[in-house]
């Protein structure tokens, strides 16, 4: 399903439920959040329940006028994933999709052939899953163990990938839509030659993608077991987060009460401190890979038109970028020295 198809079957007029019978072939939106999610998302994100196909219809209605060539899917349940992420502000969330498809299509070395079986050496290492049970509110918790990771047998850019599809993954759920996710990144054995492969491009690249270019609401980053070398990584990359995402880091060292007082240990795995278990990547792992055919089928959807050029739809300015590039250009010696 292309954009172009998408916008010639969609009103010109202001949106209204009623819109949706005029595009048969397009998925009818269904609400699955809980009545206390609605309130906590009419609360926090400024979503009204009678308000929501129009608003959606609004949004559709900006990628045809201003991006007739986006080339993306315009499904209610998929707009609505960008509306959350910026509070049902349409200006903000449309400069979101139109960097989430940027960000796909200015990195091919991530996105070509991204499915969940092209990944399959990284789940299995371990590198990255997601706890089993949510926190207190409702929140999926990401694991993230760069040790896991073994630079001679694929390149960064497939831990990368295994991240995205994680998190594209979570955010097919509404309540994550709402909740948002908590990372928790375990640095125990990072070496500097293995943060050596973190240089400036990819950086840029991850947080660009993180911060302005996937709609998911990050509320917290939890950093345990980091060495030395990370707080220098973290000096680099703080002045290129915003205000909000950087506050959101916690670095507890080795301190597990520390980290218990974020995310308690009734749902941490027994390496964290935690009474649930071993840590088993088993249950994500197959619930990934199970999702194959989905994966197919949305990002087929997501179409890169043949008129498309990349100046038109930009992530940020170039001053940024040069000054990304000044400031990051340091990070080498500085990591030396932290080490």
């Amino acid at each position: 399903m292309s954009g172009d198809s998408d916008c010639t079957r969609t009103s010109p007029s202001a949106g209204s439920p009623s819109d949706n019978e005029f595009l048969p072939d397009r998925p009818k939106y269904v609400c699955s959040l809980s009545p206390d999610l609605i309130t906590k998302a009419r609360e926090e994100l400024q979503e009204k329940p009678e308000w929501r196909l129009r608003d959606v219809q609004a949004l559709r209605d900006m990628v045809c006028k201003d991006y007739p060539s986006l080339g993306t899917c315009l499904d209610d349940a998929f707009l609505l994933r960008f509306l959350r992420a910026r509070k049902f502000d349409y200006d903000r969330a449309l400069q979101l999709l139109v960097n989430y498809h940027t960000c796909r299509r200015s990195w091919p070395e991530v996105f070509n052939n991204l499915k969940p079986s092209a990944i399959k050496p990284v789940l299995e290492s371990g590198f990255v899953t997601v706890l089993p049970r949510l926190d207190p509110e409702g929140r999926h918790v990401v694991c993230i163990r760069p040790d896991r990771w073994t630079p001679s047998n694929y390149p960064i850019t497939e831990n990368i990938r295994a991240i995205y599809l994680t998190l594209e993954k979570l955010i097919q759920s509404e309540e994550t839509q709402v909740n948002g996710i908590v990372i928790l990144a375990d640095y125990k054995g990072v070496s500097l030659s293995k943060a050596s492969h973190f240089g400036p491009f990819v950086a840029k690249k991850v947080i660009g993608i993180l911060q302005d270019g996937f709609p998911i609401r990050i509320k917290a980053v939890n950093i345990i077991n980091e060495p030395r070398i990370f707080k220098g990584i973290f000096a680099i990359i703080k002045p290129f987060l915003k205000e909000k995402i950087a506050n959101r880091f916690f670095l507890h060292g080795c301190d597990l009460n520390s980290l218990h007082q974020n995310i308690p240990p009734v749902i941490l795995p027994e390496e964290y401190g935690g009474t649930s278990g071993k840590l088993d990547i088993s249950a994500w792992n197959e619930l990934l890979l199970a999702s194959e055919e989905d994966f197919l089928h949305d990002f087929s959807q997501l179409v890169l038109p043949c008129d498309s050029s990349p100046h038109d739809m930009l992530v940020s300015g170039d001053a940024d970028e040069k000054q990304c590039d000044d400031s990051l250009r340091g990070m080498k010696p500085q990591l030396y020295y932290c080490y």
